[in-house]
């Protein structure tokens, strides 16, 4: 398997321990790749489909995604941590091969700054 092929079940060295949660999905939703902080929380779901665990709004947000090539970007609050998902596409040449979801928690407070 080569470094550009999109079948890989892997990423970069540095995102297995990052401090947030990456999964990466082909376009069936065949889930790719987990970092140890995502098998934390979601379990090991790698090799299987992330579409059972999702209900039909959130599937056709899924498909979306891959048709477009878009981004899915809001916050959740659960148990009492808040997050913010980011889920994007991830592409080779140009191409669509799939999705990728960063879930990062978010402090109580956070400054937020205005640049010019």
């Amino acid at each position: 398997m080569t470094p550009s092929d999109p079948t890989r079940h892997d990423l970069p060295d540095w995102c297995d321990e990052l401090d947030c949660a990456v999964t990466r999905c082909d376009t069936e939703g065949t889930v790719l790749y987990q970092n140890a902080r995502s098998i934390a929380v979601n379990g090991d779901v790698r090799g299987r489909s992330l579409l059972p665990c999702h209900n039909e709004r959130s599937r056709e947000i899924i498909r979306r995604l891959i048709e477009t090539g878009g981004r899915n970007v809001y916050t959740i609050e659960k148990r009492g941590v808040r997050k913010l998902i980011y889920q994007t596409a991830w592409r080779e040449g140009g191409v669509v091969r799939g999705l990728v979801e960063f879930s990062m928690e978010l402090p109580d407070a956070m400054p937020h700054y205005v640049r010019g």
